[in-house]
């Protein structure tokens, strides 16, 4: 059984319960704007902002753009910041065992001082990598790389938490293992994709997590 070095959470649907909120937010928005993209709500997971106007938004002018991020800043001061069941739990048992742990978000430093205020989530993990400090957002692996490059850590040692497609397809491109979180796809839909899929936090210990490696 190897002994878990290193462990980085995603926050969306990882950490915080807040994919359908912001499903209802893209959802409203795509057909706002006409894109005619079946579940566009869906196909943005995982995405930084500039990521989802670079690919979806190209032929808008600089009017809308800013037109959807003041509505999503409006949108984001709003929400409610819920844990995934277990997950606030989980990290701190980790870290009381001497496990580095991170988050890799790709929020913006604005919802991130929001999530701070609320749960303190700067307190809690050793790193926190946000959309501010990377280029390409996922599906390109540089966030997870960038923590464990700050870290001190070898890739092959960090052990990933995602729950979108995007963000385990991030991880499995840094080399590290991925434990996919079912909490916005299905277990079926992420099985093929991560080393093992759980539903949430509840009940999960590190000796669970060091049998599933």
């Amino acid at each position: 059984m190897k002994k878990v070095i290193c462990a980085l959470f995603d926050m969306d649907g990882v950490m915080i319960d807040t994919e359908s909120q912001y499903d209802k937010f893209w959802k409203h928005t795509g057909e706002r704007f006409g894109l005619g993209i079946q579940d566009f709500e869906k196909k943005i997971k995982g995405a930084t902002l500039p990521g989802i106007f670079k690919r979806f938004f190209s032929e808008y002018d600089e009017k809308d753009i800013r037109n959807i991020s003041a509505d999503l800043d409006k949108f984001e001061a709003q929400m409610s910041f819920d844990e995934i069941a277990g997950s606030v739990n989980f990290v701190k048992e980790l870290k009381s065992k001497g496990v580095t742990v991170g988050l890799v978000t790709s929020s913006s430093i604005t919802k991130m001082n929001a999530v701070n205020n609320t749960l303190h989530f700067d307190e809690l993990f050793d790193i926190v990598i946000t959309a501010a400090d990377i280029e390409h957002g996922k599906p390109a692996p540089d966030c997870f790389l960038l923590a464990a490059k700050k870290l001190n850590i070898n890739p092959q040692d960090c052990i990933v938490f995602e729950d979108s497609f995007a963000g385990i397809e991030a991880g499995t491109a840094a080399g590290m293992t991925v434990i996919g979180l079912a909490t916005t796809n299905s277990k079926e839909s992420l099985e093929s994709k991560c080393q093992a899929v759980i539903p949430n936090f509840e009940g999960f210990t590190l000796e669970k997590l060091e049998e599933l490696r």
